[in-house]
């Protein structure tokens, strides 16, 4: 460790490259699901996506990425019995095997947990340098148990979303009047759950410590905003004429709005919450190389956050194409309604679950709620091979990840042990 640039060690240097390429994986893979449905359903063009989904995944996680994150993640691991050097390794070798399965998965349009990929790999790292008596495997279950949990209750709430959408506006004969007289409840609705999701979520990194009464406060007094912002844009809307080359009806246009206004409040809280994933072992490394304690939280400086933020806005923009398109074309067709309750599910369960303590993966909320909105139209509407070979690529993000951790470990091992 005796190699060092602008007063870093060659450890850090490359935990720095590595965090940059896991930042890169999750943009590529992750924060494609936040607008992968916006994009299917046609309420915003892949362009669009691009810049709205980097600009709020980059303020999520520069502005409210956290000043101090858990050495290990998710408490995972106990790191009492592990040494200093034993921890770099550990972080390389996490970071690698993460962002090389998360890159794989990409490729073949599979969009699977982040945080799952990153758990494996401290799994498998963790049980060679320590044992796996190391591990806490209650933990692990409630990961596992995720996978049923996230896609059930955010597939739950979508069925019944667009149940309602469906029954009190489109099959109205004439669904615009119904929207005009309804449409500022759902506004109502989704900026409260907007506020939610920013408090719970988004800003929860910054300690503003509201208590769940306060949280509900704002967030109503926001939806009320909405919801004038609503009658607003409804009347206005009800005053144009239709056109006829506008890809919306007008209604399926006040929905497109919906859709993109909630797909942006999960697209700050994923950035806020899962850069995580990238600038967490990052700096453990730095931490450890530094003498710091490494069994407890490690400061994140700003360069750290920056490489995260940035690493999340090149992995959409190069490589995010592939999984946006599973997510909003192929498990089913969206519409901008379908594209709303699918959304707005996957919001309402992400506040839920996070008062509640309930695990769940903003992965998998995603892909229940399209799979939700789809049973809405009867099983047929379901590209099954798809959701098949989705549900096979969870399974597996834990152990891969683990096993290509162990390879990894081991390799930075040979290459920085004395």
């Amino acid at each position: 460790m005796d190699s060092t640039l602008l007063g870093y060690s060659l450890p850090v240097l490359v935990a720095g490259a590595l965090a940059l390429y896991m930042a890169w994986a999750i943009g590529a893979n992750d924060v494609a699901n936040a607008m992968g449905t916006s994009v299917g359903s046609g309420a915003l063009t892949l362009m669009g996506a691009i810049v709205v989904a980097g600009t709020l995944e980059f303020a999520g996680a520069f502005l409210a990425g956290g000043h101090v994150t858990d050495t290990i993640r998710k408490g995972i691991l106990d790191t009492s019995a592990l040494q200093r050097d034993e921890l770099i390794w550990g972080m390389l070798a996490s970071l690698a095997a993460a962002g090389t399965w998360l890159i794989f998965a990409s490729r073949m349009g599979w969009p699977v947990s982040t945080t799952h990929s990153i758990v494996g790999a401290i799994v498998g790292f963790g049980a060679v340098a320590i044992g796996p008596h190391a591990v806490q495997w209650a933990k692990v279950g409630q990961i596992v148990a995720s996978w049923v949990t996230s896609p059930v209750i955010s597939g739950t709430l979508a069925f019944l979303v667009f149940i309602l959408v469906r029954r009190t506006v489109l099959d109205h004969p004439d669904p615009m009047v119904r929207a005009k007289r309804i449409g500022p409840f759902f506004f109502f609705w989704v900026f409260f759950t907007i506020g939610l999701v920013t408090l719970f979520k988004g800003l929860k990194n910054l300690k503003l410590d509201l208590d769940l009464p306060d949280a509900l406060l704002y967030s109503a007094v926001l939806g009320l905003a909405g919801a004038v912002f609503g009658w607003f844009l409804l009347g206005r809307i009800g005053a144009q004429a239709p056109d006829p080359k506008h890809r919306f009806s007008n209604v399926e246009r006040v929905f497109a709005v919906l859709q993109i206004l909630t797909a942006c409040a999960v697209a700050f809280a994923h950035g806020s919450n899962d850069v995580a994933n990238a600038i967490g072992p990052l700096a453990a490394a730095v931490n450890a190389a530094q003498g710091g304690d490494i069994g407890g939280k490690a400061p994140v400086e700003l360069w750290m956050l920056g490489i995260g933020g940035v690493g999340i806005v090149i992995g959409l923009a190069t490589y995010g194409y592939k999984v946006m398109a599973t997510i909003g074309k192929q498990i089913t067709e969206l519409t901008p309604s379908r594209g709303f309750a699918a959304e707005l599910a996957a919001a309402t369960t992400i506040v839920i679950a996070s008062q509640a303590g309930i695990p769940v993966s903003t992965t998998h909320t995603l892909v229940g709620a399209v799979l939700g909105v789809g049973l809405a139209r009867g099983i047929g509407a379901l590209d099954l091979r798809v959701v098949g070979k989705i549900a096979v690529s969870w399974v597996v993000t834990l152990p891969t990840g683990a096993v290509l951790s162990i390879f990894f470990y081991f390799f930075f091992k040979g290459v920085f042990s004395p």
